[in-house]
């Protein structure tokens, strides 16, 4: 299970924007919420995971994060860096 010192998330520190976007651009792998951004799963999923344990690796730690974005009710600033993607 991991643990919440990702190094990503700096208490008290601004964060990285680059990697702002790649957490409000990274899209869910597999399960029920797979093809959609992380930012868009419903807050229950994550909750779901705290109490199970999240994966390992990148996809685990970026839950993680979002997890607590979503607690604090700042997911809303992370919507607005979703890269729109044109279908051409």
């Amino acid at each position: 299970m991991l643990q919440s010192n990702s190094k990503s998330m700096n208490a008290g520190n601004k964060p990285d924007p680059k990697h702002l976007i790649d957490l409000a651009n990274y899209i869910m792998p597999f399960g029920k919420y797979k093809g959609q951004f992380l930012v868009n799963i419903p807050e229950y999923y994550y909750t779901w995971f705290k109490q199970k344990g999240f994966p390992e690796g990148k996809l685990g730690k970026m839950m993680l994060e979002m997890y607590e974005i979503k607690i604090n009710g700042l997911d809303y600033l992370l919507i607005k860096l979703i890269k729109k993607i044109k279908n051409i």
